[in-house]
């Protein structure tokens, strides 16, 4: 490489000449930007965020679209002052950008973009009749958080704005939206609002028209298609920067307009991508406020599974998916919990200190916890048929309580749920080569890691880009549109997403892989015996605590 060569490669380089990618998500506790260099996506070159928070107004958990304006704006203007203070310039020209957030959850707005009624996230349980009913209808799993589950429980309960919608989305398509003034999708965050079809280029055309069958003489207002944003495969261009969406996202006017968007993709899609798991047979776990595992499959289940959703890779291969509404939050109250103490004895602490020291301290722990349980439901848990949240804390006399038991039992906590939901996929026969874990709790080095590999009884790999997570690979999927829009393939250049992510983002990558300890996996097996039982607890708890609906 020449010197010139070596400057023009420079991230001041990449940025002079808009050779950037951004990629922007909103998640559950946090909304994140990332820009990558376009030509070079592996290539971290400024990060941005803005801490947010569900809210439980009138027993629905929601957001503010007043505050997703406000985050992402937040989330930019930190990268921006990150790639000021990294490389002397703030970005102002993009090759590409995209959105992700999370997914499924109900947006329905009139014929004028007004909002009918408070965004119901994901995490609403509310749903159960619809999900019942529209899964027997259509002879497919249909999860209480998908959209279509949310719009039909509206229409079961007569709500009074049915009749009044004109289009729904998810919260990356609404964000899209305004950046772009295009209804679209891709098809992962699509095949959470309504099964694809089998090529995974559309909504199932049978099913669609199943559904209108069953919803004539309801409210809703003609044919379902026609509310639902059109799909797109990653690599299409979804859309270019409006001067209108160029100034929410930077009220400076700095950031110039026109760039292309990729199809805005779900939390779900986008950790796909993150952990290069795309392919048949590959698979990967997320870890944040919920947590769920993705298999990508080489051919159909034989029946459908209450705890399995068949959704598709931003590609639009399908994907058993098995999603759980709780993940780390509780082991995050309590990791404040121990901070806070070690304030008062005078040590202060950071949050990644005190993951370090607590999350070591669980390995000491017995393999089975030690009789300890940890519940970390502080919503409902579909997979284990819990309607609400109750975190508790139990064992018996006999357990022995230290805070090596506590926090291996917080830890495997965690991934209980799944465990239990991951049985489905294990009758079927699926396999899955290798699973890739992604989330800001494998920050620390070895330790979930670990203990993830014994409650899958299967091989985990993390990468160095492990903590980046969703906003990374939109900020991959977008550099993947920029390529796609610039021309004609050249010979050996990538044709398919999977190829791309093998041979441009992951041909480097450093991948720590941890086989499961036989102690562990047993030691798992059996603290799961005994949190399958506590179950009955939990349930307890529920009907005798009082508390608002989750």
């Amino acid at each position: 490489m020449t010197a010139n060569d070596s400057r023009a490669r420079t991230p001041a380089a990449a940025l002079a000449a808009g050779r950037v990618a951004l990629g922007i998500e909103l998640g559950s506790t946090r909304i994140k930007a990332c820009l990558v260099d376009s030509e070079a996506p592996a290539t971290v070159l400024a990060t941005g965020s803005h801490e947010w928070e569900n809210q439980l107004v009138d027993g629905v958990w929601t957001y503010d679209l007043a505050e997703v304006e406000q985050g992402i704006r937040a989330a930019y203007a930190a990268l921006a002052d990150d790639a000021r203070t990294s490389h002397g310039a703030a970005p102002t020209t993009l090759a590409a950008l995209g959105v992700s957030a999370m997914m499924h959850g109900y947006l329905a707005f009139d014929e004028h973009d007004e909002l009918l009624v408070p965004f119901r996230t994901w995490r609403n349980t509310s749903t159960g009749a619809a999900a019942a009913e529209l899964s027997a209808l259509l002879g497919a799993n249909i999860p209480l958080r998908w959209s279509i589950a949310h719009l039909h429980q509206a229409v079961l309960d007569g709500e009074e704005h049915v009749g009044r919608i004109r289009h729904l989305t998810t919260l990356a398509g609404y964000v899209h939206h305004r950046l772009t003034g295009e209804r679209v999708l891709g098809v992962g965050d699509a095949s959470g609002i309504f099964p694809v079809d089998a090529a995974g280029s559309d909504y199932d055309a049978e099913l669609l028209a199943r559904f209108d069958a069953h919803a004539a003489g309801s409210a809703l207002a003609g044919p379902l298609h026609r509310m639902l944003p059109r799909v797109l495969p990653a690599g299409a261009t979804a859309g270019t920067l409006t001067a209108a969406g160029a100034a929410l996202l930077d009220p400076t006017g700095a950031l110039e307009h026109g760039a292309p968007l990729c199809p805005p993709e779900g939390d779900a899609g986008t950790g796909m991508v993150a952990t290069n798991a795309v392919a048949p047979r590959s698979g990967n776990v997320s870890a944040g406020t919920s947590i769920f595992a993705m298999v990508v499959l080489d051919r159909p289940l034989s029946a459908p599974h209450s705890e399995i959703d068949v959704v598709a890779t931003p590609a639009g291969d399908p994907v058993a998916m098995v999603h759980c509404n709780n993940g780390t939050s509780e082991l995050a109250a309590w990791v404040g919990t121990y901070r806070r103490f070690a304030e008062l004895a005078g040590a202060t602490t950071t949050a990644d200190e005190a993951y370090a020291l607590l999350l070591a301290e669980a390995l000491e722990g017995a393999a089975d916890a030690g009789g300890v349980l940890a519940y970390n439901q502080v919503a409902g848990e579909p997979v284990a048929q819990l309607t609400a949240g109750r975190p508790l804390v139990v064992r018996t006399p006999e357990s022995r309580l230290t805070l090596a038991n506590l926090m291996r039992a917080h830890v495997y906590g965690v991934f209980a749920a799944l465990a239990l939901g991951m049985r489905a996929l294990h009758e079927e026969g699926v396999t899955v080569e290798r699973m890739q874990a992604h989330g800001g709790l494998f920050r620390t080095a070895g330790v979930a890691q670990r203990l993830l590999a014994a409650a899958l009884d299967a091989p985990v790999g993390v990468a160095g880009s492990a903590s980046e997570g969703g906003a990374w690979g939109i900020a991959v999927l977008a550099a993947f549109t920029a390529e796609a829009a610039g021309g004609p393939a050249t010979d050996g250049a990538p044709t398919t997403l999977a190829d791309y992510l093998s041979t441009r983002v992951f041909a480097d990558a450093d991948t720590a892989v941890a086989a499961p300890d036989p102690a562990d996996t047993a030691g798992f097996a059996a603290y799961l015996v005994q949190y399958e039982a506590g179950l009955a607890i939990e349930r307890c708890a529920i009907d005798a605590l009082a508390g608002g609906p989750q």
